[in-house]
């Protein structure tokens, strides 16, 4: 028990610690105390989910301390360790390590390196007391400190527009999937009187069939409840609607895209759900809810991916439609494929987050992926490292041999989906491999452009600036060999604390599939998993999405290959290809480049009001009415009193003579008239 209190507060103390004592310890302390904290907590995370694997541990609730005793409301803070939580922990504290390490090599010239490394481990505090939450309070603490942490590092560059504007951008957009996040949980604690998970999911049956009015009508209670949850986790996890934060968020460090926006904290609303499984399963539309609003995010966000250019901005748009793909395998009641997408998904898209971070690194940070080709022959470790990130994403693999990472969780996913069989759940089928189709020519199509063909990074702006800058100044970086003021530029390979982590992901995102695909999605070994947690493991199902039609199995390799082919034609073999079919379909071309005019719409029916009714309360309200008739108009009243009182100010002693003598008369009169 006493390794999980180590676990989730070592990262705090060590961000309180790089935070607060940054100017007596330095930059190399700071970064040391926060890396060293991280490694600890995930060597320790290892064997806990290890051993609810094999069976030898059980579900257990650490105590912290009494924490709120008000009325009816009562609950302590302690932490539980299940099943679910042990697939969290390794999730969190092993990407969070490993970014760590990555971030000494990715932010060593910048200047506030111990403000970054505090802000990490901040941000994996807060998701490690998400996590191990046992009432939905505790929990709410945590999903709003993973919001406050994702502010700070989106916004870490304060002096870029672009990222101030991103990171208010997620504040802003997030707070609305936590205003139904709020009363969805003002909801639960009204309907059983208390914000116990455990207690909440054992009553949850014996609501089933009740109804609640609201705006007039009468509604079934536990689908508003849950639609109200699942609108947090739609706010936390990007998917449509409350989408539109996740890819501007790439304006951050690239640490920090791996970190909060591939592996931990966008999942946070796919484990909420999870972890109330047993509260959703009692309500049939929300659960429909949830695979129809997953589906399409997977396919809009796949869209959307396929005209990007920005590298960070393809895998940001990856990840809103994996977590689609996470969604709505919880709707169709696949919860443990939706855990074990979580699971691989945080190997293979850390390692594509932190793969595109060293090429960008190599190309001067230059993320336009016009200006690259040619990279695999000058960064050979980044080529292979994101090649098994593709090879994962994509689903590489035979059926009933084996392959990379995603093709156990993806597959498993679409293969429950069909095996549902209601017609929203044949959507999700659709859907989901329609959308592997997709993944697989986005994915191949940023591996072209970048590591094959002729190199165009002579046509990069940041490269010619780079080259001239140095070439200006080539006595002063002869250590920097990857400039050279005459030859051009040399991408560079990155240096060891960004390559190791590499490494570490490249075998996630090769074996985790299978090595541990039994303990998630396997009838009698998950059954036996998943009764250490909360988690509703529908064991019907899974014996039924293993007996599914060759034809179903081989649908999503069938779409991988498709995807690999037609972006092989497009990219390697008829280049001009991809400008002819823009031009061929231009109104489709630009409406998947403007992300389906999301953010116009939002623009107009959100913002553009909101400015205007903020500047007419600005300038009528306050300026026009408050200010004229209150501090304006009394310090009016006073300047026009003064200057006639000044006029009366002469000088002359016969003026103040006269005005005595009719003060006096005046005076004399008024208590005659009296009298």
């Amino acid at each position: 028990m006493t390794s999980i209190y180590i676990i989730v507060f070592l990262p705090l103390l060590a961000a309180l610690v790089a935070g607060l004592g940054q100017r007596f310890i330095g930059a190399v302390a700071s970064k040391t105390i926060t890396t060293a904290g991280l490694f600890t907590a995930s060597l320790l995370s290892w064997p806990i989910f290890i051993g609810f694997l094999n069976g030898s541990e059980t579900a257990y609730v650490a105590p912290v301390m009494n924490w709120v005793q008000s009325g009816d409301l009562s609950f302590d803070w302690e932490l539980r360790v299940d099943a679910l939580t042990a697939v969290m922990l390794v999730v969190i504290t092993t990407v969070s390590a490993l970014v760590h390490l990555y971030s000494w090599g990715y932010m060593e010239e910048d200047p506030d390196q111990p403000r970054f490394f505090a802000y990490l481990s901040l941000f994996t505090f807060a998701m490690l007391m998400l996590v191990t939450a046992n009432n939905l309070v505790q929990m709410f603490f945590g999903w709003e400190g993973v919001g406050l942490a994702s502010y700070l590092l989106i916004g870490f560059w304060y002096k870029k527009p672009s990222a101030n504007a991103a990171a208010i951008k997620a504040f802003v957009v997030n707070r609305v999937g936590d205003l139904g996040f709020m009363l969805g949980i003002f909801g639960v604690f009204w309907l059983f009187g208390t914000v116990s998970i455990p207690d909440i999911l054992a009553a949850a049956p014996d609501k089933v069939g009740s109804s609640i009015g609201f705006l007039g009508f009468r509604v079934d209670t536990m689908s508003f409840l849950c639609i109200l949850l699942f609108i947090g986790a739609m706010g936390k996890s990007a998917q449509l609607g409350l989408h539109t934060w996740l890819p501007d968020a790439m304006e951050g460090p690239t640490p920090v895209s791996a970190l909060i926006h591939a592996a931990t904290m966008v999942t946070a609303g796919v484990f909420m759900v999870c972890r109330l499984s047993p509260l959703f399963e009692t309500s049939q539309f929300a659960l429909d809810v949830v695979t129809i609003v997953g589906a399409t995010t997977a396919i809009f966000a796949a869209t959307v991916g396929l005209v990007q250019t920005d590298i960070k901005r393809v895998i940001a748009y990856s990840t809103c439609s994996q977590l689609g793909y996470m969604f709505f395998a919880a709707g169709t009641g696949a919860y443990g494929a939706a855990m074990f997408h979580l699971f691989t998904h945080a190997f293979f898209k850390a390692l594509l987050f932190l793969g595109a971070g060293s090429v960008i690194h190599a190309m001067h940070h230059e993320q336009d992926m016009r200006y690259y080709g040619g990279l695999r022959k000058h960064i050979p470790l980044t080529f292979w490292a994101m090649m098994a990130g593709t090879l994962a994403i994509t689903g590489v693999g035979i059926v009933g041999v084996g392959g990379f990472a995603g093709f156990y969780s993806k597959d498993a996913i679409i293969e429950a989906a069909f095996a549902s069989h209601s017609t929203f759940h044949m959507y999700a089928f659709g859907i989901g491999v329609l959308a592997a189709l997709l993944t697989s020519f986005y994915s191949w199509r940023l591996m072209f452009l970048t590591f094959f063909g002729a190199p165009r990074w002579a046509q990069s702006e940041h490269i010619q600036h780079a080259m001239h800058d140095h070439g200006e100044h080539a006595h002063d970086h002869a250590h920097d060999a990857h400039i050279d003021g005459t030859a051009g530029y040399h991408p560079h390979e990155s240096p060891l604390p960004m390559l190791i982590p590499l490494g570490v992901l490249t075998l996630g995102a090769v074996f985790a599939g299978f090595v541990f695909h039994g303990g998630f999605i396997e009838a009698e070994t998950g059954k036996a998993f998943w009764a250490n947690s909360t988690l509703f493991f529908n064991e019907h199902l899974m014996h039924a999405m293993h007996e599914v039609p060759l034809w179903v199995k081989l649908s999503s390799t069938v779409a991988m290959l498709t995807g690999l082919l037609v972006a092989y034609v497009m990219y390697q073999q008829s280049k001009d290809a991809p400008q002819r079919l823009a031009t061929a379909f231009a109104p489709l071309y630009r409406f998947f480049l403007n992300k389906w005019y999301f953010d116009e719409l939002y623009d107009a029916v959100f913002v553009r009001p909101a400015f205007w009714l903020g500047r007419l309360f600005w300038k009528q309200g306050d300026i026009g009415i408050i200010d004229r008739f209150g501090p304006n108009g009394s310090a009016a009243v006073v300047s026009f009193g003064s200057k006639l009182a000044v006029k009366m100010q002469s000088g002359y002693l016969y003026t103040y003579a006269l005005v005595m003598l009719l003060g006096l008369v005046t005076a004399v009169s008024w208590m005659m008239v009296r009298t």
